[in-house]
Order: C-alpha cells, then sequence, then structure tokens
C-alpha cells in the first residue's frame, strides 16, 4: 500500500515560508514560561528577626466577633433595645410561673392523697395564666381533679373525675399552700364493667349494659363441684347521696339441659326440671314409676292415689297417665329442692347429683345476689362540704354517675 503523497507548493524565492499554528502561538504567553519562572520576592536589604507563631488568631477572632456583637446590639436603636429585654424578660416570668404551678399541682396531689387515703397521687391541673398573679389573689378560677382506682366497698372505681370552681387558696406563696376551699364542684364517676369483670371474676360472671338502667349478668358460677350458667339481670338507681344500689332479678342457675334453680320460695322459683328432662320422665317407664313412687310429689301432682296405684301395675295405664300434655307441665312444675331432699335415688334416678341439690339448698337468694350485687358508695371527704350523686346511666364501658359538690375543704 503506498503511502499519499503532500504537494506542497515552494514559496517564492523573495519570501521565506512561516508556519500559521507558530503565528498564532506568537499571539499567546507561552504557559510553560509562566509555569517554569520563579518569581522571587523582594526582600529588604536587613532581613527580620524570627519571632514564634502566634497561636492566639483564633481567639483573637472569637472577640473580634463578640465585639462586633456588642457593636451591633449598641448600634441598635433605644425601642429596640426596649424590645430585645421585654422580651426576654417574659421568658423568664413564663418560665418561672410554669415552675410555680407544677410545684402546686405536686403538692395538691399529695395532700389529696394523704387525706383521702388513696393508693396513687390524683392527676392536678390547674387552669389558668398566669398562675402567680391568682396566687398572690388567693383565688384560682378552675381546677380538674382526676382520681384513678377509687376503693368503694366491693369494687373499685375505675375513675372519678371532677372540676372545681371558685377556689380559695390557702397560704402566702406557690410554695407555701396549705389547702383549698372549694365553692361548687362537677364530676362523674365511671364503673368500668372491664373492672367489675375482673374483680369479680371468682365466679367466672361478665357484665353488659342494656338499656339505661340495666346490666346483665351471664356466665358460670361453681356449686360443689359442678359450673352451672348464672343469669341475672340488675337494674341500677340511687341510694341516697353518696351510693348506688342494684335490685338483683331474674337470678337462675342452668343445670345443663337437665333443670334450672331460682333462688327463692315463690311457685316458679326453687329447683325444676325442664322440658326435655319432663318429656324424658314421661318417655321412660323406670323414671315415671321412680317419681310416681314418692306420695310427697304425687300430692303435689294432684294426680289420685288410685289412679297412680293402677299406673305403678300396668304399663298401659302409666303410658296413658304420662302421655297427657298435663302430666309434662305439671312435672316440671315440682320443684325437687323441698320433696326430694329425703329421696336421693330419685335425683340419682333423674340425673342429678344429691350433693348439687344441698349445695342449692344453701345458695339462697341473698346469698346469690350478694355475689352479683354491684352497689358501691363513695368514700367520706376528709374536710367540710357535701358531695352528692345525681343521674345514673348505663353505658356501654360501665355505669356512670354524675356528682355535684359545695363548700368543699382540703388541707389548712
Amino acid at each position: 500500500m503506498r503511502s499519499p503523497h503532500r504537494i506542497t507548493t515552494p514559496p517564492p524565492p523573495d519570501k521565506p515560508y512561516r508556519n500559521p499554528y507558530d503565528e498564532l502561538a506568537d499571539l499567546a504567553p507561552n504557559p510553560l514560561e509562566e509555569f517554569l519562572h520563579e518569581e522571587k520576592p523582594e526582600r529588604d536589604d536587613a532581613e527580620a528577626p524570627w519571632t514564634p507563631p502566634d497561636h492566639r488568631r483564633g481567639s483573637r477572632r472569637r472577640s473580634r466577633g463578640r465585639g462586633r456583637g456588642r457593636a451591633r446590639f449598641m448600634g441598635l436603636p433605644l425601642a429596640a433595645k426596649a424590645v430585645v429585654a421585654l422580651l426576654v424578660a417574659t421568658a423568664f416570668l413564663a418560665l418561672g410561673d410554669r415552675w410555680a404551678l407544677l410545684y402546686a399541682e405536686h403538692e395538691a396531689a399529695e395532700k389529696l392523697k394523704e387525706q383521702m387515703n388513696l393508693s396513687a397521687a390524683p392527676e392536678v391541673d390547674i387552669e389558668g395564666f398566669p398562675f402567680l398573679t391568682q396566687v398572690l389573689d388567693q383565688r384560682v378560677d378552675k381546677v380538674k381533679v382526676t382520681v384513678p382506682d377509687v376503693a368503694a366497698d366491693r369494687v373499685s372505681l375505675a375513675k372519678v373525675s371532677a372540676t372545681a370552681t371558685d377556689v380559695t387558696i390557702l397560704g402566702d406563696g406557690p410554695t407555701s399552700i396549705k389547702g383549698a376551699r372549694i365553692g361548687a364542684m362537677n364530676g362523674e364517676v365511671l364503673l368500668s364493667f372491664e373492672d367489675l369483670n375482673r374483680e369479680l371474676g371468682a365466679s367466672q360472671v361478665t357484665f353488659t349494659g342494656r338499656g339505661r338502667d340495666e346490666v346483665l349478668a351471664r356466665g358460670t358460677l361453681p356449686v360443689a363441684g359442678h359450673d352451672l350458667k348464672v343469669r341475672a339481670d340488675a337494674r341500677i338507681q340511687r341510694n341516697g347521696e353518696r351510693g348506688i344500689s342494684t335490685d338483683i332479678g331474674g337470678m337462675s342457675l342452668q343445670l345443663g339441659d337437665l333443670a334450672t334453680y331460682r333462688p327463692g320460695t315463690r311457685e316458679k322459683e326453687g329447683l325444676h326440671l325442664s322440658r326435655s328432662s319432663a318429656d324424658r320422665v314421661a318417655k321412660e317407664t323406670a323414671k315415671a314409676k321412680a317419681l310416681l313412687s314418692v306420695p310427697a310429689i304425687v300430692k303435689r301432682l294432684g294426680v289420685p292415689e288410685s289412679v297412680v296405684r293402677e299406673a305403678l301395675k300396668s304399663d298401659a295405664k302409666l303410658n296413658e297417665l304420662t302421655g297427657s300434655p298435663r302430666f309434662v307441665n305439671d312435672v316440671m312444675g315440682l320443684n325437687l329442692i323441698d320433696v326430694a331432699m329425703g329421696h336421693p335415688e330419685l335425683l340419682k334416678r333423674l340425673g342429678l347429683d344429691p350433693a348439687l341439690l344441698k349445695g342449692l339448698a344453701q345458695l339462697t337468694r341473698p346469698a346469690l345476689a350478694d355475689r352479683l350485687t354491684l352497689a358501691f358508695q363513695l368514700p367520706k371527704l376528709p374536710g367540710p362540704g357535701t358531695v352528692a350523686l345525681q343521674d345514673v346511666t348505663v353505658e356501654k364501658e360501665g355505669i356512670r354517675v354524675r356528682l355535684t359538690g359545695a363548700g368543699l375543704g382540703f388541707g389548712g
């Protein structure tokens, strides 16, 4: 492969050849010359004496910065200086006021805990700003107090909250508050179903609200080694100025599908066979004969003795007697508590444990009602004044009661 040939035109003999890139280079300074050229600093004839380095340059800069800051502040107008000073003073006063408020709230909470024998200090919230001016005036517009877990007889009140107004402070200053006098107070009490279920959980009964003033109790109750299903209805009402009472009604204990026990002495109360158990007695010859063999039961059934004697001798007569619809209803109406205690064999024939029947006989209506009662009394306040319960309502979370008070005093 042949290399290309360049055709060059020789310069005329009177004008020598010059490369155009060289001309451009002459127009611009040579960077290498500038880089390689070492400029020697100008020196005085007499060399300056050596001095140690100054390490305080940073501090000098800081001092110069502070000096400039003071200079700027000094350069502000007089009005601006007054505003800055006022803002700083206000910040310090607000901080001191909040400290005094927190101290007073803490002291008030401790005094309430001590005087009311509480397990934990309540929450005290003193409203209003500034607080110090209220202390000097010895009067606070509004104070909110929340007391958790107040013991009230068999139950604990989940929450007692109150707002006090027209409060007079007893003491000479924020650090020497001795007590308070309350002109008026409004609040509420909550008896939580969750707390009731936990505190009365030995019987494994749960409480739920129904309507405005009714509470349902459902669960199990151990009796003579048997867990019986319990049902009861409690009607809530105010009892005096400081108490809540419960009227327990509709109490019943379910012995599986055998029988139902309702404490009491009325006709429908006591231990009664269920319809399914009464049907089995009517259909099973052995159970029917065992039942008709007890004279006290026959007397309560109202069956003539002659008819019973024939039924015990003839299965046909027995089926005729037990096959009537009236017989099943009459058997369901029998109270087995007072007629079968002396006949344990009959109870076994019917599928009932005699020990269980004895335990039910001892479980009177007042005893069962006491296990399910939700009544409580507000604890007495240590100082003067009156507190009264007002409206009582049943809500989803528990029993809520509104309370009012006047002329209350603490400490002092």
